[in-house]
């Protein structure tokens, strides 16, 4: 009979608390004492936390809605005619089209198709308190690699975010597209959203000269300078959403220091980079050439500058009839 052989370690089993997600609610094993702030979420691989993150029953779009937003419009819909105009041209490019270019050009998320993208978008379906719509996965966009997401549809509406995008972005900021995308549907924008796309599409330079062209002069010029207006500031209400769903600017700020600048080997200040923005802003305000030649060339482009987005984003952060009422309230 061997006798014990006393200078083996003994192996105590290894201890472990519960933390459940404050996001997707999801019950988690940690070490105990564990003090690693990058631990993850085992379902939707947000950060765990003892914060809390609140969630909305009953949100009111009104509550966040930009502004700007709401102004430009309300001008959109002064144009006489203009909802058989744009249900005209949905009449003709429905929203079926793009549902079977992505059901048979992309890949749809599930609980087993990627699923923390699965669960991050049921986080903020509950936090906003709407319908969870379709994801997909594409890499293509127009017949180039996209660098974004979208959303369309307006009777079934459906999300799709570029794979390039996801391999840029940390699960945070995923998240706060995913949230800003959800904000169209919550923000109730699709009808015209859609309807902004395709004009933005219908004028792309690779379809001059092709059987489609013609399309494109449906919209008479001031409802397509209405329409572009309005896409851009229906932007700002987005990042709001984004913001409520992420419960923190810097996410925000940081996926659009990522949207203008990309990953880069050299390190991204994000300090620097909001800096810039208020930077922005103020010359904005006080330079009336810059003002000038912000609106001409931003007057081209779907999506406001980032920066300009950092800026706003921030401003109504920090205010107290802004979000600090929403999430306080």
């Amino acid at each position: 009979m061997s006798e014990p052989n006393d200078d083996l370690p003994i192996i105590e089993p290894e201890e472990s608390d519960k933390m459940r997600c404050r996001f997707c609610g999801r019950l988690n094993k940690i070490k105990t004492h564990s003090t690693n702030a990058s631990i993850r979420c085992g379902r939707c691989r947000l950060p765990l936390s003892e914060d809390p993150h609140k969630k909305w029953t009953n949100l009111d779009p009104h509550s966040y809605i930009h502004p700007l937003d709401s102004q430009a419009l309300s001008a959109l819909k002064k144009i006489p005619g203009i909802d058989t105009i744009l249900k005209k041209l949905l009449e003709i490019f429905h929203e079926s089209s793009a549902r079977v270019l992505f059901t048979g050009n992309a890949v749809r998320v599930s609980e087993k198709q990627c699923p923390d993208l699965d669960a991050k978008l049921d986080v903020v379906c509950a936090t906003l308190g709407i319908e969870k719509p379709e994801l997909y996965v594409s890499v293509t966009a127009n017949g180039g690699l996209g660098f974004n997401a979208f959303t369309g549809g307006v009777e079934k509406p459906f999300i799709v975010i570029y794979s390039s995008l996801l391999e840029r972005l940390d699960d945070m900021e995923v998240l706060a597209v995913l949230a800003h995308e959800a904000g169209h549907i919550h923000a109730q924008h699709l009808l015209y959203k859609v309807a902004a796309d395709l004009l933005f599409f219908l004028s792309d330079i690779i379809l001059r000269g092709s059987p489609f062209a013609p399309l494109a002069e449906i919209l008479s010029l001031p409802v397509k300078v209405a329409l572009v207006t309005w896409r851009q500031k229906a932007e700002l209400s987005c990042d709001r959403a984004a913001l409520l769903v992420t419960q923190n600017e810097r996410v925000v700020a940081s996926t659009m220091m990522k949207l203008a600048g990309g990953t880069l080997a050299s390190k991204l200040d994000l300090d620097e980079f909001i800096a810039q923005a208020k930077d922005f802003d103020k010359k904005a305000a006080e330079d009336f050439l810059h003002k000038f030649w912000t609106t001409l060339i931003a007057g081209s482009m779907s999506h406001p500058f980032p920066v300009w987005r950092v800026s706003e984003i921030i401003e109504w952060a920090e205010k107290e009839d802004g979000y600090k009422r929403l999430i306080n309230g």
